[in-house]
């Protein structure tokens, strides 16, 4: 199988072109591929497939084997395989994906290759049942979660994927290795969640780290920057247009008021391809 590995600010996938359709034993190679000591290492393993809907399908397979919906980084990547390697020469394309449905892309190239990459990301999801939590609100702000003794204020959003976002001091250091896998868990979300610490540094910046459902701590999330921007706004806390500061760098969010659409801005890039 030829692979590339790729990132989107640290947040690292093996990218797989010329499947037809998701292998049936595609979890199992995520979890053998993934791992970081015996395999090639990434958090996911992303498999770029025809699309009857759109110009390309994305299917994404996490580090521990389960599928995810939606990963702005991912789609991110591969946009920019698919230009780079000229399986398409438009600058505006469409991506189908499992739980965000189609989703348009622009690039911005440089020397024939995609630079920075937009992708409308669609309309947040806001109903608590439907992100999915077990909360009958619309929307859930600043619903507390405990654990472990401690309380947590949320706000819960969907960007396809459910994702839950919480207000720290210093997101920082926060320390997830505790909290990350024990909210990620919680009853409260039926279908496990993404779980991103937030400081709101100004109105237009924000400092945001995240433990990613089914991969755990990871350096960049594109879905959970765009929630953590929601969140901030629906909490008054920024103004629409926002960068958000990940571990692995930045990325620049927009939520259009009059499309109510979320857009997100940043780089990918192609590390290095083999075959195993």
């Amino acid at each position: 199988m030829e692979f590339t590995k790729m990132h989107g600010l640290g947040n690292d996938f093996v990218v797989v072109y010329g499947e037809q359709a998701l292998p049936g034993n595609a979890s199992e190679l995520a979890i053998e591929l993934c791992n970081r000591f015996f395999g090639i290492g990434a958090d996911g393993l992303v498999y770029i497939l025809p699309s009857d809907n759109a110009d390309f399908k994305m299917r994404i397979i996490n580090s521990d084997g389960s599928e995810a919906e939606q990963c702005g980084n991912a789609i991110r990547c591969v946009a920019k395989y698919v230009y780079d390697n000229r399986l398409t020469d438009k600058t505006e394309l469409t991506i189908e994906t499992l739980g965000a449905g189609v989703q348009p892309v622009k690039l911005t190239t440089e020397g024939g290759k995609a630079a920075l990459v937009t992708v409308d990301m669609g309309a947040p999801i806001l109903n608590g049942l439907d992100v999915p939590t077990t909360i009958d609100a619309n929307p859930v702000i600043g619903h507390t979660v405990s654990v472990d003794g401690r309380d947590f204020a949320f706000t819960a959003v969907s960007m396809g994927n459910p994702h839950c976002v919480i207000y720290v001091d210093d997101a920082a250091n926060f320390d997830l290795a505790t909290w990350g896998p024990k909210l990620e868990k919680h009853p409260l979300f039926p279908r496990k969640i993404n779980v991103e610490f937030a400081t709101v540094n100004s109105r237009g910046q924000v400092d945001m780290r995240v433990w990613e459902r089914g991969a755990g701590p990871t350096l960049a999330c594109g879905t959970g920057a765009c929630a953590t921007l929601v969140a901030s706004v629906l909490n008054g806390k920024t103004d629409r247009k926002a960068t958000i500061s990940l571990a692995g760098g930045d990325l620049f969010i927009e939520w259009d008021e009059t499309s109510n659409r979320i857009y997100m801005t940043g780089p990918a890039a192609a590390v290095y391809s083999g075959t195993v």
